[in-house]
């Protein structure tokens, strides 16, 4: 009885009226020094604020830290404060070191019933807060206007070949230095060859190379005509997007439609798509209109842009896992597009750029205002949104077909397996009165029935699993009620600061934004907004990252991060020229990557220079070509060239789902993708260009697919402009001892002795598939001497294997 009178005592503090002199005079006489003398040392500017808590100013409990706010003023159960002191969460227990004494708990309670009366108004000394001036950051390189700059004179007028050199050799003059040779014929066809598919030059194509300005021309069309362009420049793109087979990394789920967007990309750069339409294709191609079936499916598809990183799909926490899905998707524009860092300014203004907490709420409430995920039936999980793709009528007609043939295929296998089931249950009366010598038969055929039964029960599941159905993508849509969206105080969804008006960067806009229509999310103005010619980051990280792949590093060297404590351009005008002509040749990358391989620049060799490499040691002026290790796709794809055992492809489902060890568990009824243990890929992805090879976020790659782990493969929990490159032992012993790489040698090897007998001719012929270039009079004798010493059988199988793991190989020069 004693306890339901104190607690409504409580209750009756809460609805009494307290008079503010009374109540102050409480809060100094007993609340503020029990807060100096129990709290203050976790939670004041002085000495520490754990939890984002700092409980020396009233601001503080009011704004709270990572759960809240610590008081509901007049609300005693409402508070954290309270339920932490009464240790009613073991979570959540202030002071840690031991729990308050009953006096002092009903100090805090009272006080927070009256309203928690605070007089501290004077705020602790702490740092000044950084204003942010956007006026002032404008002027910024990275946020200035992209100004269509003209190449300037030179004194060596006779270099150049295209616009490109004179900003290249302009600088080099301006610092006493001049441009390294141009590169051989060969080198620069096996350059230009690996820059643009990925593949090193056929030997038919350098025979008919003669280095002309109109075969260099034709060189580079043919390359970019090609299938392998877009399988080379998609891979680029995919770094960027942080894709995978596999949703998340917590859980082994299988992305059954990711190949889906994969494909979208290759055909987006074969087709030369403009990359401001691809823009707007991947932030809102959902809300785009479309002329026909095909371009309605490609819109769609390519939102998969804002699902396919490492998104989080088993959580208790619901609203955080929203929220932190919406942090990745704004981190992936802002890295991808923008060039710049946005992650951090979930919880405070960016400490280094422009850029404020309300900027990042202003893009975040389109993505807020967007369904990307959705609760599943079955506990913490959910899902990645999968969209039904429209579909030409001839193409359902065949669907339907398929459908039929597969659901009469089902129907017979149930029929046998029903059959099977009653001969078992036959059987087993016949082995329980059976003789002795007779039972083994018995169970042997009762045995034999047994497992045909269970492999049409797998036969069946695959069939339903693997049903010609409708196409689908992952995908996203606005969602029913789009709206602003609040600040949230240190990150925490839980604990919400002012409502923040949709938009975009303020430091990078050059008017107002645009309204959004009632009932849309804002995607589609974002999108334009990014796309714009007149925005000053979209259209020079683009040429940045098209630089980089073709010269080994940007003229801005931080190709992902444009800000404050990045890179500055090493030729800024040159960097504006190609933004500008970029934009001007209607955003076409294959015009713009022609025309960079086209000129003198990129034509130099890599030879060294001691004069200017004590000048310019890092080769920031350019002054030579610079030398790039090749990526693990390149590595691979090039083996498989050279052995000639690569088949083409045309996209598809990546995982191999038909093979029963790489599936735990499937249902055509479950609620959840399913899981899967990758264990081995199909016989023909060992021949398949790599970017058709599953991308699991969780497991060690089998097969040929190891390389890309070996190689710097960018991790797909991560996105990445610019992959590492490293040099590490592994990988010289991985070469060393791979039976991928032992295959593929034995394949050169059998292929020549096919095609040339004489020894000479065959070692050109070697060195012309697996180096690009002719065999040299020392190396031809060392060659011959190094195959005298080995057996007939291995010495060719020997000599093509050093030349694929020789550093030569590895290297483009």
């Amino acid at each position: 009885m004693n306890r339901f009178f104190q607690s409504l005592g409580i209750v009756m503090l809460a609805l009494a009226p307290a008079r503010a002199g009374d109540g102050m005079a409480f809060f100094e006489s007993k609340v503020l020094p029990l807060l100096q003398s129990r709290c203050y040392e976790c939670h004041s500017h002085e000495k520490k604020i754990k939890g984002g808590l700092a409980l020396d100013l009233k601001s503080g409990w009011q704004t709270g830290g990572d759960s809240g706010p610590a008081i509901m003023p007049g609300e005693v159960a409402k508070s954290h404060l309270i339920t932490a002191v009464r240790y009613a969460d073991p979570e959540m227990e202030m002071p840690p070191k031991g729990k308050l004494s009953a006096s002092e708990i009903e100090i805090f309670e009272q006080w927070v019933a009256m309203g928690a009366p605070d007089s501290r108004v004077k705020q602790t000394a702490t740092k000044a807060a950084r204003v942010i001036d956007i006026e002032a950051g404008k002027k910024f390189w990275a946020f200035r206007p992209v100004r269509d700059e003209q190449a300037p004179a030179v004194t060596k007028a006779d270099w150049p070949s295209a616009p490109v050199d004179r900003f290249i050799l302009a600088k080099l003059e301006a610092n006493g230095l001049s441009p390294a040779p141009d590169a051989d014929a060969y080198t620069w066809l096996r350059r230009v060859s690996l820059d643009l598919t990925g593949l090193p030059p056929k030997p038919e194509d350098l025979a008919r190379f003669d280095a002309s300005p109109a075969s260099r021309a034709a060189a580079v069309d043919r390359l970019l005509q090609s299938m392998a362009f877009g399988e080379r420049w998609a891979r680029h793109w995919l770094d960027l997007v942080g894709y995978a087979d596999q949703i998340g990394t917590s859980n082994n789920v299988f992305a059954e439609h990711a190949w889906r967007y994969r494909d979208y990309v290759i055909d987006a750069f074969n087709s030369d798509k403009p990359f401001d339409r691809f823009i707007r294709e991947q932030i809102a191609g959902d809300l785009l209109p479309a002329s026909s079936p095909q371009e309605r499916a490609a819109n769609i598809t390519a939102t998969g842009f804002l699902v396919l990183g490492d998104v989080e799909i088993v959580a208790v926490d619901k609203l955080k896992m929203e929220h932190d899905l919406v942090d990745q998707q704004v981190s992936k524009i802002g890295t991808a597009f923008l060039g710049l860092t946005l992650g951090c300014v979930r919880c405070h203004d960016h400490k280094f750029d422009p850029i404020a907490q309300t900027d990042y709420y202003a893009i975040a409430g389109m993505f807020r205002s967007t369904e990307a995920t959705y609760k599943t039936d079955n506990g913490v999980w959910s899902s990645v949104h999968k969209t039904e793709l429209p579909e030409m009528a001839k193409q359902k007609a065949e669907r339907d077909l398929l459908l039929a043939a597969n659901e009469a295929r089902i129907r017979q296998w149930e029929a046998e397996r029903d059959n099977l089931g009653k001969e078992t249950a036959a059987l087993e009366p016949q082995i329980v009165s059976a003789r002795k010598e007779a039972k083994p038969d018995l169970e042997k055929k009762r045995d034999e029935l047994a497992a045909r039964i269970k492999s049409l029960n797998g036969q069946i599941e695959h069939a339903k699993f693997f049903a010609p159905v409708a196409p689908k993508a992952f995908a996203v849509h606005d969602g029913e009620k789009p709206a602003d969206m609040r600040i949230t105080i240190r990150g925490n969804p839980y604990a919400l600061g002012d409502l923040v008006k949709r938009g975009a960067l303020r430091v990078a806009s050059w008017a107002e934004f645009p309204p959004i229509p009632a009932g849309q999310s804002g995607r589609v103005q974002l999108a334009d907004w990014i796309a714009d010619a007149r925005n000053p980051l979209t259209a020079r990280v683009t040429v940045n990252r098209i630089w980089q792949k073709l010269f080994g590093e940007g003229l801005v060297r931080s190709v992902d991060y444009f800000g404050a404590r990045g890179e500055t351009p090493s030729h800024p005008e040159l960097l504006d020229y190609l933004a500008s002509r970029f934009m001007q040749n209607g955003w076409s990358q294959k015009q713009l990557i022609r025309e960079v391989v086209l000129s003198r620049a990129y034509r130099m060799s890599s030879a060294h220079n001691l004069t200017a490499e004590a000048r310019d040691p890092d080769n920031r002026l350019l002054w030579r070509m610079n030398r790039q290790r090749l990526d693990a796709e390149a590595i691979r794809d090039s083996m498989l060239a050279i052995s000639g055992k690569l088949t083409p492809s045309s996209g598809g489902p990546a995982l191999p789902l038909e093979f029963p060890e790489n599936v735990s568990s499937i249902s055509p009824k479950a609620v959840n993708p399913p899981a899967f243990s990758f264990k081995k890929m199909r016989p023909i992805q060992d021949f398949e260009r790599t970017i058709y090879l599953p991308v699991i976020r969780t497991a060690t790659q089998p097969g040929s697919a190891k390389l890309r782990d070996v190689f710097d493969f960018t991790q797909p929990a991560q996105i990445a402009g610019k992959r590492a490159e490293t040099a590490v032992p592994t990988q010289a012993l991985f070469l060393l001892n791979s039976d991928t790489v032992r295959a593929r040698a034995t394949e050169v090897a059998r292929r020549l002795a096919e095609t040339e007998a004489n020894t000479g001719a065959r070692l050109e012929a070697l060195w012309l598939r697996i180096l690009s270039r002719p065999i040299t009079s020392a190396e031809r004798e060392d060659a011959a001497n190094f195959l005298e010493s080995l057996p007939a059988e291995t010495a060719w199988i020997e000599l093509s294997h050093a030349l694929l793991a020789s550093n030569e190989f590895m290297i483009r020069l």
